[in-house]
């Protein structure tokens, strides 16, 4: 939204049905901190509530919270609220205890928290009044924050709240039996006859070159089913060479995929120059769509790709925020941990994510792979509800998956993707929304 549809919060209900849009879902059993720089809101961090024996030691919490917030270095306030049961809103109770230390906690560095709630499932309270005259038990009805002009504003803007994310990952689309069965059959063909080629230049290059194109289509539009596309797409993730150099490239750009590629020496022809075409095979693409196998056992348009892809490859000119003035690609590990490129190229990340998740709706080790990078996408938008869930149900479907095991190590361990720790280089999925007038 533009800087004159900014929505401006007046009271603590806007406020409260802001973080539900937020993190995409109503938290439960959670702690909900959103810095503030001055008057506007800034980063909005959740998490889980310590069992009701916290009181015993609430500092280590409330140390994390501080020091997740100091990742936001304008921050200058903040604002909690506590999602828990009209139960544990009633004081004393060691939610209470527990704000007051975090208040304590966060005032000394720096970000003084200005007002904090409690919400349960019915009713909402001021957590920092504890004057019955003016705060009375139990609350206020929690349908006042669903009411609020913000959220009806929100939803209006086309924001929608949605599940909170189970810890098997979120619930898989249905997909209709004929077309489940006609893209596996296809995709074990895939696979037979791309395992040849793991190691091609010329096949990482048609690999990127469908990758990047589809990308590139891919809008808001509906996701058109399409047996070959997608049983080629799934059959590349399951090449760890291609699964990474996809994500690099959605990222930080097709440059920075080849060169680390290269650099991991995966190629059988590390310099790519001198190849006699006549004994490498071509390169395979799937066929335009709706196109059918080839009774013959090859794909009519597979090597659609011809001899140009035996050519030395140029670069394809960058898009959007994709064209990087470094003369030294990002390396992948660096991608990986969100510390280059400075700015992640956040539009092909969302196609990729959507892409995934229709790949991820068919099942399988491909799923697992799917599932695996929508983890990533989801940590490095800052998400760590989402990115365990899809990790999670990653290893579900293939148990021992090494890149899921390694991100969900990170997610669990707190921590933060380097582009969601900076302010300029953060996902966002709302421009800065004023905290009043």
């Amino acid at each position: 939204m533009t800087a004159s549809e900014r929505l401006t919060i007046r009271g603590p209900e806007d406020i409260l049905s802001f973080i539900p849009h937020s993190l995409g879902y109503w938290p439960a059993s959670s702690l909900v901190a959103i810095t503030l720089h001055g008057t506007r809101l800034g980063a909005t961090l959740r998490l889980d509530l310590p069992g009701p024996d916290i009181q015993a030691e609430p500092a280590g919490f409330a140390g994390a919270v501080r020091s997740y917030l100091e990742s936001d270095q304008e921050a200058d306030g903040s604002l909690l609220a506590v999602f828990t049961s009209d139960a544990m809103m009633a004081p004393p109770s060691a939610y209470h205890r527990l704000v007051l230390v975090v208040q304590s906690v966060l005032g000394r560095a720096g970000m003084p928290v200005r007002d904090a709630w409690f919400v349960g499932e019915k009713y909402w309270r001021d957590a920092l009044c504890a004057d019955p005259s003016c705060c009375p038990l139990p609350g206020r009805p929690v349908q006042q924050i669903r009411d609020s002009t913000l959220n009806t504003e929100m939803v209006y803007r086309g924001s929608s709240v949605g599940p909170a994310p189970a810890a098997g990952g979120a619930p898989a689309a249905a997909v209709p039996a004929i077309h489940l069965a006609a893209v596996l059959e296809a995709q074990a063909g895939w696979e037979e006859e791309l395992g040849r080629r793991s190691g091609s230049r010329q096949q990482f290059n048609a690999v990127l070159d469908f990758w990047e194109m589809l990308l590139e289509r891919t809008g808001s539009g509906p996701w058109i089913p399409d047996v070959e596309r997608d049983a080629f797409l799934r059959a590349t993730l399951l090449c760890h060479t291609w699964r990474d150099a996809v994500l690099v490239m959605a990222a930080a750009g097709r440059t920075a995929a080849a060169a680390g590629a290269v650099h991991f020496g995966v190629f059988e022809d590390p310099t790519g120059d001198g190849i006699d075409a006549s004994v490498v095979p071509l390169p395979l693409v799937p066929p335009a769509a709706g196109a059918r196998r080839n009774p013959r056992g090859g794909r009519a348009g597979a090597a659609s790709a011809g001899p140009a892809a035996l050519r030395p490859r140029v670069p394809l000119p960058a898009r959007g925020t994709r064209a990087r003035a470094e003369s030294v690609p990002a390396g992948y590990g660096e991608v990986l941990m969100g510390m280059a490129p400075e700015v992640p190229d956040w539009e092909a990340l969302e196609a990729l994510d959507r892409v995934l998740g229709q790949l991820a709706a068919l099942g399988g080790p491909a799923a697992a792979a799917a599932l695996t990078l929508r983890g990533w996408v989801s940590w490095c938008r800052g998400r760590g509800s989402y990115s365990a869930a899809y990790l999670g149900q990653a290893l579900e479907l293939e148990p021992g998956y090494r890149l899921a095991e390694l991100l969900l190590d990170l997610v669990g361990r707190g921590t933060l993707c380097g582009w969601a720790a900076r302010k300029d280089a953060a996902w966002q999925k709302f421009r800065e929304v004023p905290a009043g007038e």
